[in-house]
C-alpha cells in the first residue's frame, strides 16, 4: 500500500509538473509539439490520470496495532473510559440521606494490551481509582487511571513495556528500573492522604476530590522497603498505621520490613527480619499487643524468574510459618510457628487476650489461584483450593511452636471484611464473597453471593444479586459513628455481566438476605477489582491535600 501510494503520488506530480511545462510550451512553441505523437500520448496518459481518485500516502503509525486479546466473556474486555458521572440513578429502594461519605475502590484496566502471553490479567494490569460520594441523598461517581511512573511510561511509548507479572527480567529494555507497581490493589485512607496501593513498589498517594494522580509517596524519605504492602491495619484507638513490605529489598529477596506511622502517617518505627524462604505475604493480622506474618508456600525464586517462569510458584513441599513479633518489637526476637502445608491470602480480623492469638482467614488446603502453577507439575485442584472461612490460634504459653486450626464456616469465601472500628479487637460480625455454597449448583465461575456471620450466635446470611451477576469485595459502613458492631450498611458492587453493565448494591449489614437498601445503575460496565474502603465526610475533612 505504501509504494502504491507513493507511486500514485509521484505521478501526479509529474501531470502538474509537465501539464505546467506543456501548457507554457504551447504558449511559445506551438508548433513545435503540436505533431510530436509521443508527447500527444503521454498527454493522454497524463489527462487519464487526473481523473482517478487520489490515494493517500500512508505513513507507518510509530505506535503498534491497539488489539486485545478476547476474554471468556465480553463483560471482561477492558473499559479503558475515565468517567465522571453526577448523581447515579437509583432503580430500586431509597439512598439513606444521612449517608455522607465516599467508597473508594480501585480496579484493573488497561490502556494497551499486553505483550506477554497468557498474562495474569487483573493482578498485573493498570490501576483505576473509583468514588463514590455519597452526600445529600445521592451519589456521584468517578473514574480515573492512576498515573504511575509505569502508567506514564507506556503512555509515552504507546504500548506495553512492563512484562510477566513480578518478572523484571521481562521488561522492554528502555524501562530497566523503573518502579514496576500498577496500583492496581487497594485504596485506603489515613493520616489525611490517599493511598493507591501494589505490594510490590510504594504507594501512590492521590487527590481524595479529585483522583488527580499526586506522585509516588515514600513517607518523607523514611521508607526503605523497595515495597509496601497493600493491606495495612489502621488501630482504632490510637489511629497508628501498622504495615510492611515483603521482599523488600527486591523481588524474591527474603527480607521483611516492618512499620508503624502515627497518626498522623509519619513512620515511627521500623524493623527488619528474614522470611524462611521468600512467598506472597499479600496480607497480615495485627492485634492490640502483636502482629502475625503468614508466610505460605506460594513461593517465588530468582532463577525461576530468569527463565521466564511464573514468578509464583504453589510448593506443598514447605509447611507454612508464622512469624509473631509484639508491635514495636524485634525483628530479631521474632518468634516462628509452624503446620503443614496449606493456603491463606487474606485476614478477617486478629485479636490477642495475652495469652492466645486468634486469627480468622479464609484457608484452603492447596493454592486458590489457578494461574500460579504448582512446582510438582500436577494440575491445579480446584477442590483442594476451595478457601473456607477458619480460625487460626497461636498459643504464647504452652511452649509448643504449632498452631491449631478450627473451622468457623462452610461456605467457599474470599475477599474477608470486617467492621473496620473493631480491627485488632475482638470482632463478632465479618462479612465475604461467596463463591460455592454446600448444596447449591452454580453454572459459570466468580463470586455470587455476598454472605454475613455473626460469631455469637453462628447465623450466616446470604445476599444473591440473581442469575447472571456476580459480586466483588463486600465494604462495611456504619449506620451511625456509635453504631453497635455490624449495625450499618454493605456496599457492594454487582457485575450484572450478561446485560453488560454494574450496579452499586447498599445492603442492610444485619439482613443482607432482605431486598437491597437501594441498587444504584451504572450506565457502564466497572472492571474486577480488588480492595475499597469507606471514607467518611468527617476523615476527608482531615485531609492534608
Amino acid at each position: 500500500m505504501r509504494t502504491q501510494a507513493v507511486a500514485t503520488t509521484e505521478l501526479d506530480r509529474q501531470v502538474r509538473t509537465e501539464g505546467e511545462t506543456r501548457h507554457d510550451s504551447l504558449d511559445g512553441e506551438h508548433m513545435t509539439h503540436q505533431n510530436n505523437p509521443e508527447e500527444d500520448a503521454r498527454a493522454e496518459e497524463l489527462a487519464w490520470v487526473r481523473t482517478q481518485p487520489k490515494v493517500p500516502i500512508v505513513t507507518p503509525s510509530p505506535y503498534p496495532m491497539i488489539r486485545f486479546a478476547e476474554p471468556g466473556h465480553p463483560f471482561d474486555r477492558p473499559v479503558r473510559v475515565e468517567a465522571d458521572i453526577e448523581g447515579l440513578e437509583c432503580v430500586q429502594g431509597e439512598i439513606p440521606a444521612h449517608l455522607n461519605g465516599t467508597y473508594y475502590k480501585v480496579v484493573s484496566d488497561r490502556q494497551f494490551p499486553s505483550f506477554v502471553e497468557n498474562d495474569l490479567g487483573y493482578f498485573n494490569d493498570d490501576g483505576m481509582a473509583l468514588s463514590f460520594r455519597f452526600h445529600d441523598g445521592k451519589v456521584d461517581y468517578k473514574s480515573r487511571f492512576i498515573r504511575t511512573p509505569r502508567f506514564e511510561a507506556e503512555k509515552a511509548a504507546g504500548r506495553s513495556l512492563f512484562g510477566k507479572y513480578r518478572n523484571q527480567f521481562d521488561d522492554d529494555a528502555m524501562v530497566e528500573g523503573m518502579l514496576r507497581g500498577n496500583a492496581n490493589t487497594n485504596l485506603f485512607f489515613h493520616g489525611g492522604k490517599l493511598y493507591a496501593a501494589k505490594e510490590d513498589s510504594p504507594p501512590i498517594i492521590l487527590d481524595p476530590i479529585t483522583l488527580e494522580t499526586l506522585g509516588v509517596y515514600d513517607f518523607e524519605g523514611s521508607l526503605t522497603s523497595k515495597s509496601s504492602t497493600a493491606h495495612p491495619k489502621i488501630d482504632p484507638i490510637t489511629g497508628e498505621m501498622v504495615f510492611f513490605g515483603y521482599a523488600a529489598k527486591g523481588d524474591t529477596t527474603r527480607d521483611i520490613a516492618y512499620y508503624e506511622a502515627d497518626s498522623t502517617g509519619q513512620i515511627i518505627h521500623e524493623t527488619w527480619f528474614k522470611a524462611p524462604y521468600s512467598a506472597m505475604v499479600h496480607d497480615f493480622a495485627v492485634t492490640q499487643n502483636y502482629v502475625v506474618f503468614p508466610i505460605i508456600p506460594l513461593r517465588s525464586e530468582r532463577e525461576w524468574i530468569e527463565k521466564g517462569e511464573s514468578s509464583f510458584q504453589w510448593d506443598a513441599s514447605e509447611d507454612v510459618y508464622l512469624g509473631v513479633m509484639p508491635r514495636k518489637g524485634d525483628g530479631a526476637k521474632i518468634r516462628w510457628f509452624r503446620g503443614r502445608s496449606r493456603f491463606a491470602s487474606h485476614t478477617l480480623g486478629a485479636y490477642d487476650d495475652g495469652r492466645y492469638i486468634y486469627i480468622d482467614s479464609p484457608v484452603s488446603e492447596s493454592k486458590y489461584f489457578p494461574w500460579f502453577p504448582n512446582r510438582d507439575g500436577s494440575p491445579h485442584d480446584a477442590v483442594k483450593g476451595r478457601t473456607t472461612l477458619t480460625r487460626w490460634t497461636i498459643d504464647l504459653h504452652d511452649g509448643s511452636d504449632g498452631f491449631t486450626e478450627s473451622s468457623i464456616s462452610d461456605l467457599g469465601v474470599e475477599f474477608p471484611r470486617m467492621d473496620d472500628r473493631f480491627e485488632t479487637l475482638q470482632h463478632t460480625w465479618g462479612a465475604m464473597a461467596v463463591s460455592s455454597v454446600p448444596g447449591i449448583e452454580m453454572q459459570g465461575h466468580g463470586f455470587r453471593w455476598v454472605s454475613t456471620v455473626d460469631y455469637a450466635t453462628g447465623a450466616q446470611k446470604l445476599y444473591y444479586p440473581g442469575e447472571g451477576s456476580t459480586v466483588g469485595e463486600p465494604v462495611f459502613v456504619p449506620g451511625a459513628p456509635g453504631a453497635p458492631e455490624g449495625h450499618g450498611y454493605v456496599l457492594v458492587l454487582v457485575s450484572r455481566r450478561d446485560a453488560m453493565h454494574s450496579d452499586l448494591v447498599v445492603l442492610d449489614a444485619q439482613n443482607v438476605d432482605k431486598e437491597p437498601v437501594c441498587t444504584l445503575r451504572m450506565p457502564l460496565r466497572v472492571p474486577k477489582g480488588l480492595h475499597g474502603n469507606w471514607v467518611s465526610d468527617e476523615e476527608l475533612g482531615q485531609r492534608t491535600d
